[in-house]
């Protein structure tokens, strides 16, 4: 059966998780724990294959559940989104926060990080005000010890009150052991004694007022000890949590009400107003966790992380840091252009291959011409096009963004540009999703999960088209070699090439900067939020784990989502150039209408059609060109540059046209599986229509004033 009131209590919350127990006996396990201890680590060597992911109902934040026997009963893990504290600041706190408190997991296991334990502590101690249930892993085991670092689990297990095993999850060690400790935890076969977080005398008065009635209220529901103190502390997002897990609203009962408003005048008249407790209640806990810290970590090497602050001095530095951060972007880019050729060209001759088998089967079949044209030169070759053309670049740009990830580079990336985001209002991590866009602006707007704010969440997703994904690359490259680099031409015209695509980039960069502001200071005002960026430690990376969490959970995500939305823009690109009126195709009179326009431009009405039938990828632009020029009902594509340059300078292209293309590729409309993306995390047709506006507007703008500048000038 399913997670059900009767069987947890935690029916009634408005975004319950529905897992599916085998049998009634199935254990349901949380994992918790900071980020980048380890804790999906540890998921993943538990459950193996045994797996699959989903999203919280009403949330866009996704969970990964999977299955573990041990013993003579199964378990029911579920990897909760990492967070350094259950008091919520975004979504995945709260979501974090709420499965602990009200999801009535048989135990819960927070993964800590053996290297620094003592920051880690913080979550484990909160979580110990709420359940009894817990089991500390001590992860990364290995590391500590390679820096000489010794953790005395024993001690630290007397203290907590619950068992602390050491693990390192990668090599799978100590893993069995930690699930003996979550079996007697889960079965309660052990007694446990939960260390017990004492306050100022004045706040633990306050909590012994409100204590016997919140038991009256909750019967036992949830630690009213905890209630008490959310209640003192007025969280407005716990309390709405705790009403819907309880079903009623604890403050519609007047003499609590009452009670709580005595218990705050106690506070105050004690010298804690109600914006200090909060901070009084961090601080015991930071003092908590030193003291265990200092009882039962030991440091043999005072300097232990000595070797990667060396290596922070340079990659943060305010002299190489961003330039470092560029040259390793663009080896990244170099990497990806380069390494893709040759399997998008493999994959496309596999690919057309097919096509042509197609095309015989439905000879033999002997089906109306028109039924072959739609569903193999209009759907198939699109999907064709956008399937060899993405997936290579994304196989390549995703392992290694996600090897930089596993590094622990990327925060350093964002630490480096944080001021230049703080200066435009924006938040820090927006650099961490702006990355993200140049593999593929759709896992970019996924990526904006990580901030915390709401109002720089949606300035993050509105502009995070601003930065080139892979599938513009190609457009950009073309142009750049043909008409910047062939304007020099001899030895020069790779580098002239090459700085003509890296300055694209910047000006997108540039541009999501400026945007970030305007929109700061306009429809979504408001002043930067601080944020904790925590530079963690450098690992080796996991290779095979980085395999399968790009491909898997990134490639073939955004893969799927752009075949979804080109099958059926095949369709209409084909009956755009197939359907004719006077001999005339619908694709003509579409690009004769927005001629004018196009040469306001810089460009022409074809160039503009292109752009609109390119909305399911941005891959299918130059080939919709050239279809259009050479008058063809399907979509073509040249064999080489020269071909190309030929055919465009015939149909009247100039430096000015290429640049245009260039600016307008970088500054337009996000493709079809971008908005979708869009539309699914801000579930709002406002701001999905407001990420097509911006863009589209700043483009045109922009080459408004580039090509009228250039004919002013007597350039063009």
């Amino acid at each position: 059966m399913g997670l059900t009131n009767q069987s947890t209590g935690a029916g009634v919350l408005q975004n319950e998780l529905k897992l599916e127990r085998v049998t009634p006996d199935d254990k349901v396990i949380a994992l918790s724990g900071n980020p980048n201890v380890g804790k999906s680590t540890v998921f993943n060597s538990l459950t193996g294959l045994n797996q699959h992911t989903g999203n919280w109902p009403g949330k866009t934040v996704t969970n990964a559940q999977g299955k573990y026997r041990h013993k003579d009963r199964n378990f029911i893990m579920v990897d909760i989104p990492g967070t350094y504290s259950l008091m919520a600041n975004s979504v995945e706190e709260e979501i974090a926060r709420d499965f602990v408190c009200f999801g009535d997991p048989d135990a819960v296991v927070v993964v800590t990080d053996a290297t620094c334990l003592e920051r880690n502590l913080n979550l484990v101690l909160q979580t110990l005000e709420i359940t009894d249930r817990v089991v500390v892993c001590v992860n990364l085991i290995d590391e500590a010890k390679r820096k000489k670092i010794s953790i005395n689990c024993e001690e630290l297990s007397k203290r907590l009150g619950v068992p602390a095993i050491p693990t390192n999850a990668r090599s799978k060690k100590g893993l069995n052991e930690l699930m003996d400790a979550v079996y007697a935890v889960a079965n309660k076969e052990i007694p446990l004694n939960p260390i017990k977080i004492t306050y100022d005398e004045a706040i633990e008065q306050a909590i012994k007022m409100l204590q016997p009635k919140i038991w009256q209220m909750i019967d036992g529901k949830i630690n009213n000890r905890w209630v008490a103190l959310k209640l003192l502390d007025g969280d407005e997002t716990i309390l709405n949590s705790i009403n819907k897990y309880l079903g009623f609203d604890l403050l519609n009962d007047i003499e609590l009400l009452d009670l709580l408003n005595k218990a705050k005048l106690y506070l105050t008249e004690n010298g804690i107003e109600p914006e200090q407790l909060r901070d009084k209640i961090v601080s015991r806990l930071v003092t908590v966790a030193e003291e265990l810290s200092r009882d039962t970590v030991t440091f043999e090497n005072k300097q232990y992380n000595g070797m990667d602050r060396k290596i922070d001095s340079i990659l943060t530095s305010k002299v190489f840091g961003l330039p470092i951060m560029l040259a390793l972007l663009a080896f990244v880019f170099w990497l990806t252009i380069e390494g893709a050729n040759l399997p998008s060209s493999l994959l496309a001759d596999f690919l057309f291959g097919i096509e042509e088998k197609l095309s015989k089967l439905f000879i033999s079949f002997n089906s109306p011409v028109w039924l072959h044209d739609i569903l193999v030169l209009g759907i198939f070759r699109t999907l064709a096009w956008v399937v060899s053309v993405m997936l290579p670049p994304m196989a390549i740009f995703f392992p290694l963004f996600t090897l930089l990830e596993d590094l622990g580079y990327l925060p350093r990336v964002a630490f480096n540009l944080d001021n230049f985001f703080k200066k435009a209002c924006a938040h820090g991590k927006q650099a961490l999703t702006m990355c993200m866009g140049f593999g593929c602006n759709a896992a970019g707007v996924i990526g904006c999960r990580i901030i915390d704010s709401p109002r720089e969440r949606m300035i993050a997703i509105l502009t995070n088209n601003f930065v080139p994904c892979n599938g513009r690359f190609p457009t950009l490259i073309a142009m750049s070699i043909i008409f910047i680099g062939g304007a020099v031409g001899g030895a020069f015209q790779s580098v002239v090439s090459t700085l003509a695509v890296t300055g694209v980039v910047l000006i997108g960069i540039l541009m999501t900067l400026l945007v970030s502001k305007i929109l700061s200071k306009t429809i979504l005002k408001g002043i930067p939020s601080s944020f904790t960026l925590e530079l963690p430690p450098y690992r080796k990376p996991q290779i095979g784990r980085i395999l399968v969490r790009s491909i898997f959970d990134r490639t073939l995500f955004v893969l799927g989502r752009a075949v979804a939305i080109a099958a059926p823009a095949g369709l209409v690109i084909w009956i755009m150039a197939n359907i004719t009126v006077n001999d005339i195709s619908l694709l003509t009179y579409a690009a004769d209408f927005l001629d004018p326009f196009g040469r306001m431009l810089g460009m022409d009405g074809y160039i503009i059609m292109a752009f609109i039938l390119g909305l399911p990828a941005n891959e299918i632009v130059i080939p919709i060109i050239i279809m259009s020029y050479m008058a063809s009902g399907t979509m073509l594509e040249l064999d080489e540059l020269e071909d190309l340059r030929q055919l465009l300078v015939a149909n009247g292209w100039t430096w000015l046209t290429g640049l245009c293309v260039m600016l307008f590729s970088l500054m337009h409309f996000p493709c079809g599986t971008t908005l979708w993306t869009i539309k699914k995390e801000t579930q709002s047709t406002k701001w999905t229509f407001a990420s097509f506006a911006i863009p589209t507007i700043a483009g045109i703008a922009v080459c408004f004033i580039v090509a009228n500048a250039a004919r002013l000038l007597g350039f063009a």
